[in-house]
C-alpha cells in the first residue's frame, strides 16, 4: 500500500451510503506513480468557498454541552484518522478519505451570518461551541481569518463562545480571548492525544506538535483563560499507556480539567481507521480491533446516545479508572465552569431591531 507522506487516511473510496461510485485510479494517476506500491504525488489542499444562509447549527444531543454551533470550515488539514466529522464530506459526493483532508471548504461570509442572527428580536443567547466538526484553528484559517472575524463579532456583542481544537494557532487570538475571559465568556477546550511525536505524527499529521500544543495550554492559563484539556481519543494499544502521563503534564500546564473519550468509528471512519492500522501498526491491528470491539459492544461502532462517548464493558472500566485516579492526583475536577449570558448586547446597528 502507498501511503501519502503528511497525511492522515491510506484510502479515498467514497462513501456507499448515499449510493456514489467508488473512486477507481486511471491510468493519467497511474502514470503518476513509480511504481503501484511506490511513493504517491502529493495532494495540494483545496479550499473551496461555500456561502452558506445560515452559520448557526443548533443541536438537542442529551450527551453534548452546547446548543448551537459554528463550523468556519468543512473538512480539515489535520488528516486525524479518528475524526468522527469524516463522513460528512460524503454530503459533497467527496470522500472521508483524503478527500476530508485536502478538499477543503471556507465559509467566508461567517461572521457576518452571525451578525444577522445575533440581530434577531428573538434570538435567545447561549454559548456558540466553535471546534465542534472541524477545527475552526486548522492551517487555512490563517489565511482568511474567519476563525478571528467570529471572534472579534464575539468580543463586539460580549457574546459567550466554547472554543475546541488542537492546534497552537489559537494563541494569535489571545488578546480577545483574554478580554473574553475576563467577563467569564470563553472557554478553551485543546486537544493533546498522545506525547509521542512519532505517533502522532500518523495520527494526526498536520495537527501542530504535542509540545506546542502543552505550551499553548500554558499560555493560555498564564493570560487567564480557562483550559480544559481533553486526551480524546484515548486509543486501546496505541495511546492509552499514556494516560497517566498526559493527565500529569496538562494539569502541570495549567489545564483547569481534563476530558476523555474512547475512540470511536462511525460510518467510513471504522474502514478508514482498519487501513491505518494495517498501515502503521500491523503488528497489533487485530489486537486494537479487537479491544475497540469489545469497548462498543461487539461493533466498531457504538450510536447510542451517552454510551456513545463512555464505552462499555471491562476495558471502558479500566480506562474510566486509570483515568479518574490520574485526574485525583493531579488536583482536578474541583471546579466546576459556566459562562455569562446576561452581558450580550445586539450588535451595533442592530438596537432599533429591538423594539
Amino acid at each position: 500500500m502507498a501511503i501519502e507522506k503528511g497525511r492522515g487516511a491510506t484510502l479515498n473510496g467514497d462513501s456507499h451510503r448515499f449510493n456514489l461510485r467508488q473512486r477507481e485510479a486511471d491510468g493519467d494517476w497511474l502514470d503518476a506513480v513509480e511504481h503501484l506500491d511506490g511513493p504517491v504525488p502529493r495532494r495540494r489542499t483545496q479550499v473551496t468557498v461555500e456561502h452558506p444562509r445560515t452559520i448557526l447549527t443548533r443541536n438537542a444531543s442529551p450527551d453534548i454541552g452546547f446548543s448551537q454551533s459554528i463550523n468556519a470550515y468543512r473538512g480539515c488539514e489535520h488528516g486525524c484518522i479518528y475524526c468522527f466529522a469524516r463522513p460528512s464530506h460524503a454530503y459533497h459526493d467527496l470522500s472521508p478519505g483524503l478527500d476530508f483532508e485536502t478538499r477543503l471548504f471556507a465559509k467566508p461570509d461567517a461572521a457576518k451570518l452571525l451578525r444577522a442572527e445575533l440581530s434577531k428580536r428573538n434570538y435567545v443567547v447561549a454559548p456558540i461551541a466553535m471546534g465542534t466538526n472541524t477545527d475552526p484553528y486548522q492551517p487555512i484559517e490563517k489565511d482568511w481569518r474567519i476563525t478571528r472575524d467570529i471572534l472579534e463579532l464575539l468580543v463586539e456583542t460580549r457574546h459567550p463562545t466554547f472554543i475546541t481544537t488542537k492546534s497552537d494557532r489559537i494563541l494569535r487570538d489571545i488578546d480577545m480571548l483574554a478580554d473574553l475571559a475576563r467577563d467569564r465568556l470563553v472557554a478553551v477546550m485543546l486537544s493533546v492525544t498522545s506525547l509521542d511525536p512519532a505517533i502522532a505524527r500518523t495520527l494526526e499529521p498536520r495537527a501542530p506538535h504535542p509540545l506546542r500544543r502543552i505550551e499553548a495550554i500554558r499560555q493560555l492559563s498564564a493570560a487567564g483563560i480557562p483550559v480544559t484539556a481533553s486526551i480524546s481519543p484515548v486509543i486501546p494499544a496505541i495511546t492509552d499507556h499514556e494516560i497517566e502521563a498526559l493527565v500529569a503534564r496538562v494539569a502541570e500546564a495549567g489545564a483547569r480539567e481534563v476530558t476523555f473519550i474512547p475512540v470511536r468509528l462511525p460510518h467510513e471512519v471504522a474502514p478508514l481507521f482498519r487501513a491505518w492500522l494495517d498501515a502503521h501498526y500491523p503488528d497489533r491491528a487485530a489486537k486494537v480491533m479487537a479491544i475497540i470491539n469489545d469497548l462498543r459492544g461487539g461493533r466498531d461502532n457504538d450510536p447510542d446516545f451517552g454510551s456513545r462517548m463512555r464505552g462499555q464493558g471491562v476495558w471502558a472500566d479500566l480506562i474510566r479508572t486509570r483515568f479518574s485516579k490520574a485526574r485525583k492526583r493531579a488536583g482536578l475536577g474541583a471546579e466546576r465552569l459556566t459562562l455569562r449570558t446576561d452581558l450580550f448586547r445586539p450588535p451595533e446597528g442592530a438596537q432599533m431591531l429591538l423594539f
